[in-house]
């Protein structure tokens, strides 16, 4: 009877632990609201918004899941007085609590549209005292060449894919807290990658001083820029 009584005990101890250990606050209800295209200017610095690009709207199926996976996404092609144009995608999610809501890895977005996808590296873009870790690939698809930067974030943290996002999510998810986040992504269509990186970087520190203070953190994590 006593080993049925400790049995019981230590089942109804564990209920307890997983109930008290349930993410329950969606940081994204407590935080400034997230509107890509009101926060994502139409123009900054030497660079605007190319309305001759007509953006391809994806299959049913795909905005089907689209809609399941991200509470917004927007899509640009923006370009400079010199003609440079550089494509900008960010998708954003409330709820990045667990790899079932997380945001997807471009890489596996490319390849299952065709492209093939190579590694160019991990590294850190300097934005004026904030260095925001990315990680970048280069899609091909017949003569198509596209180097690709991009980086996530979960609430006002930048990180990459992989170990270190899955730590910050178990680390909220102790604190009770359920994080949104993001992943933003910008490309460009040239053979030379290293102009191409060079030409994002550019890109990038622009738009960081056009989005507005207050959710600055949440697309590029925290730091002083």
């Amino acid at each position: 009877m006593k080993r049925e009584l400790w049995l019981m005990a230590l089942m109804l101890c564990a209920s307890f632990a997983a109930f008290a250990l349930t993410p329950r606050q969606h940081l994204a209800d407590v935080k400034p609201r997230i509107d890509l295209e009101q926060q994502i200017p139409a123009e900054f610095g030497d660079w605007r918004i190319d309305r001759t690009i007509v953006p391809i709207l994806p299959s049913p199926d795909v905005q089907q899941r689209l809609d399941a996976l991200y509470s917004q996404v927007l899509a640009r092609t923006y370009v400079n007085s010199r003609g440079d144009r550089v494509m900008l995608s960010i998708a954003y999610g409330s709820d990045q609590g667990s790899e079932a809501t997380a945001v997807h890895r471009p890489e596996f977005c490319y390849a299952s549209q065709g492209f093939a996808v190579a590694a160019a590296g991990e590294g850190e873009l300097d934005l004026g005292g904030l260095r925001l870790p990315v990680r970048r690939i280069v899609g091909t698809q017949q003569s198509r060449v596209e180097p690709i930067t991009y980086w996530v974030t979960l609430d006002e943290q930048a990180t990459l894919p992989g170990l270190q996002r899955k730590l910050i999510q178990i680390r909220e998810g102790l604190r009770g807290r359920i994080p949104d986040g993001m992943l933003v992504r910008v490309s460009s269509i040239d053979a030379n990658s290293q102009a191409a990186y060079a030409l994002q970087e550019r890109f990038v520190a622009e738009m960081l001083g056009s989005v507005p203070e207050g959710v600055r953190a949440r697309y590029f994590g925290r730091g002083p820029g």
